[in-house]
């Protein structure tokens, strides 16, 4: 379920893909970025949700942290290293794996057997593989606790990287007035997202509150991110140089809406 930003030359599962995410020094750190600022949101012994879990590297660094984790992958390859790599953390009841296709998993009232998370994860972006986002955040709402939270990382639209490929000139316009555009990938269309698309289909399950950059930054104090919850219309300027963005959403009532704008 992963999208592959290592390597461009067709579709890599299992060990070949974990050799190109762990290949480049700013995925590394990318990645770590996201792990710790889940080790701020989530209390320590919470329950995790991993979303496009892919082989398994974040579900195995929360479950050895003493979390209990549930996890699910469409790739049935990235499944079979993913048990392989945790096979004794899942025998220990620690992770569990659901996969089958994204209908099936929408469609499922069994996921991480039954129970419900305090933060669901989603690292490298699983989120731009899927072209309705609204189904999925109602499964997120049907699989987290009252005060649950989704974090996602996502690639960032507005990263300045970007600018020197003819695609995004192409499909500039389109972001600003459609709120998002896709492109070809490996895997399937890749789908670019503005924040406030995000929130509008996050809604009404979730609200999108905060956006933090998804890489770390050289200081003491970890960045608390940009409030978006209404106050954050020039968000985007203060993501512009990193490739992703880690979205927190908050569970919210299904009768409210979400009227930020970015």
């Amino acid at each position: 379920m992963r999208i592959d930003l290592a390597v461009s030359l067709g579709v890599v599962v299992g060990a070949d893909y974990e050799r190109a995410m762990t290949a480049r020094a700013s995925d590394r750190r990318a990645r770590s970025a996201f792990q710790d600022l889940v080790l701020r949101l989530a209390q320590p012994g919470a329950v995790l949700f991993d979303f496009g879990a892919g082989t398994g590297i974040d579900a195995r660094f929360y479950a050895e942290l003493g979390f209990t984790v549930g996890a699910y992958d469409v790739d049935p390859h990235m499944c079979e290293y993913f048990e392989n790599r945790c096979r004794a953390l899942i025998e220990a009841g620690r992770i569990t794996l659901d996969a089958g296709s994204y209908r099936e998993f929408l469609a499922s009232a069994t996921v991480n057997g039954g129970r419900r998370a305090d933060l669901v994860t989603s690292n490298f972006a699983p989120l731009n593989l899927i072209a309705d986002l609204s189904g999925l955040f109602a499964k997120f709402h049907a699989l987290t606790v009252p005060d649950g939270r989704v974090l996602a990382s996502v690639l960032n639209p507005y990263f300045v990287g970007d600018l020197q490929y003819g695609w995004w000139w192409r499909n500039g316009p389109r972001l600003w007035r459609a709120g998002h555009y896709s492109v070809a990938g490996a895997q399937a269309q890749i789908i670019r997202r503005r924040l406030a698309d995000f929130a509008r289909q996050g809604a009404p399950y979730f609200a999108l509150t905060r956006v933090f950059p998804g890489l770390p930054r050289y200081r003491a104090r970890p960045s608390n991110g940009v409030d978006v919850s209404g106050r954050g219309r020039c968000a985007w300027l203060r993501l512009a140089t990193c490739r992703f963005m880690f979205l927190l959403f908050e569970r919210r009532d299904m009768g409210r809406s979400n009227g930020a704008d970015h």
